[in-house]
Formats: C-alpha cells, sequence, structure tokens
C-alpha cells in the first residue's frame, strides 16, 4: 500500500511541475541477464521456481501477479537510468533498491537486483565510467556486493544496523556497521566520516539506496532516527553527489513503519527534497 500513498502524498508537487511521474516499460530481459544467472531468470519468469527458492525471497504464497510487478519496478529503475543517460542531473523509481537478491537467487522480498542492473548497464552500456554506489537501508546490500565483487568500475558502500537482516553479511567495497537503537546525531557523524572517505573514490554517477527502514518506528529497523534524522541523512547524500558533480540516481528500498505513515511521510520529505534540489 505504501506505494500509492506516497504516490498521492506527492500529488502536489506533480501539479505544479517539479515532479514528473513516468510510467516505467517492463524491464528488457538481456538488462536482467546482466547481473543475474540465465537459469534463475528464465524459472522465475516461467513460474518455476522451487517452494524453498519461493520461501527464501519471501513469497509465499506463490502469485504468477508477482512477475509483472518485477518486470515492472526493475524496469522503473533502468528507465530512471536512461533518464540520467540523457541529461538529467537526477532521477528516481517510485520503487526498486532491491539489494538482497543475488545472482542466481532471491532473499529478502527482492527477486531481481536493480542496483546491480543499473550499474552494469551504467558502464558497459552507456559509457559511465565510474558508479558509486551508497545504500543506506537499516539492512546491508549484501547481493548488491555480491554481486558486484571485483568490479573495479562499481564501488559499493552499505551503512546498516550489524544486528539485522542478512544475519551473514557479504564484504562491499566498504561496509560500516552500526549498533542498535543509534540516534539521529550519532548516526550522522558516522555518516559524515564515511562520506569524507568516499570522497577519494572516483566516480562520474552515484546511486543512492534511500531506505527510511532506519526510522525508529520500522517494525524491521533496530535503528533509533527520526523524520528529520532521515531529511538530515538525504542532505548528506545530495550535498554529496553536488561536490562531486555526479548524477543521482534514487531507489526507495525498505520502509516498513507502524503506523504507515512513518514511512509514507519519509518517503514523501526525500522525494520532495530532491525535486526542489538544485544541482
Amino acid at each position: 500500500e505504501r506505494y500509492e500513498l506516497i504516490k498521492n502524498s506527492l500529488e502536489a508537487e506533480s501539479k505544479s511541475g517539479l515532479i514528473n511521474f513516468v510510467k516505467p516499460n517492463k524491464a528488457n530481459v538481456k538488462d536482467i541477464y546482466r547481473a543475474h544467472s540465465k537459469d534463475y531468470v528464465d524459472r522465475f519468469l516461467n513460474s518455476d521456481l522451487s517452494d524453498k527458492e519461493i520461501r527464501e525471497i519471501g513469497l509465499k504464497p506463490w502469485s504468477s501477479d508477482i512477475i509483472d510487478r518485477t518486470m515492472f519496478l526493475t524496469g522503473g529503475s533502468l528507465n530512471a537510468l536512461e533518464d540520467i543517460k540523457n541529461g538529467s542531473p537526477i532521477s528516481s523509481n517510485l520503487g526498486g533498491g532491491t539489494h538482497h537478491a543475488y545472482k542466481d537467487k532471491g532473499s529478502g522480498f527482492c527477486i531481481f537486483n536493480d542496483l546491480a542492473i543499473c550499474a552494469l548497464k551504467a558502464i558497459n552500456h552507456y559509457n559511465f565510467k565510474k558508479v558509486l554506489i551508497i545504500d543506506l537501508d537499516v539492512h546491508q546490500g549484501d547481493g548488491t556486493a555480491s554481486i558486484l565483487s571485483g568490479i573495479d568500475e562499481i564501488f559499493t558502500f552499505s551503512m546498516h544496523c550489524q544486528k539485522n537482516y542478512p544475519f551473514k553479511k557479504q564484504n562491499s567495497d566498504l561496509d560500516v556497521p552500526l549498533d542498535e537503537n543509534l540516534s539521529d546525531d550519532h548516526y550522522i557523524e558516522i555518516l559524515k566520516k564515511s562520506l569524507s572517505k568516499l570522497e577519494s573514490i572516483e566516480s562520474n554517477l552515484i546511486f543512492f539506496q534511500a531506505g527510511v527502514d532506519t526510522h525508529r518506528s520500522d517494525r524491521y529497523g533496530k535503528l533509533n532516527l527520526s523524520l528529520a534524522g532521515l531529511e538530515r541523512r538525504n542532505k548528506l547524500v545530495f550535498d554529496f553527489a553536488q561536490k562531486k558533480k555526479n548524477p543521482l540516481l534514487v531507489f526507495m528500498g525498505g520502509g516498513y513503519s507502524i503506523p504507515i505513515t512513518n514511512t509514507v511521510n519519509a518517503f514523501s520529505n526525500l522525494f520532495t527534497f530532491f525535486s526542489t534540489y538544485k544541482f
């Protein structure tokens, strides 16, 4: 339900022209093959995953509707990347950020890893030289780290709650594990130091996985950020991209607050902020 609620909350920005909503196309399967094994992709598209694979993704009970949903969700990220390629300084998928999917399996509600798919297309097809992925979801971007390991043109950074899913972490190029119940000021201090380390990383395109499951009311979070703290986080990332003069592609990521209005407000603040931000 959060997707419709967030879009509805942004209608004023849409009517004023600050945000331009574009319906996504389904992803081209050839783009998905860039990051995932053909066997896994084809079996998913043919509804031929095993019960074990479906349970690991978290899709029980299975519905074939998830196939179209996944192809549109992944297509939204690819369309946003194309927007960047065509000269936009900032674009976003009002969804996506599916960073738990691995090359040959899905995990944690993630089927295809749109961050990895887009990063590989950016360097192999759109001729971007270096992609920097900033993942600030409360959960580590384990699938992204695994798929993109050893690719010099892509740098992966994940700042996440250490004692949270996934319980077996992967090695990003830079991982910053956080203690539980971390509040705004301490979180922002750590993020500032981390971004300072990333200043020396060469890049000409930045991906921002902007999950808001770090909010204190999130059912899967374990951190203690406020809405104001998330706004400070977002500004740091946007300022960082502006300083590096890199276009910015924003992926939604996780958000599961109780009540859901906290997630809706956090994402609405994110998209409203970037719609008025000048690069």
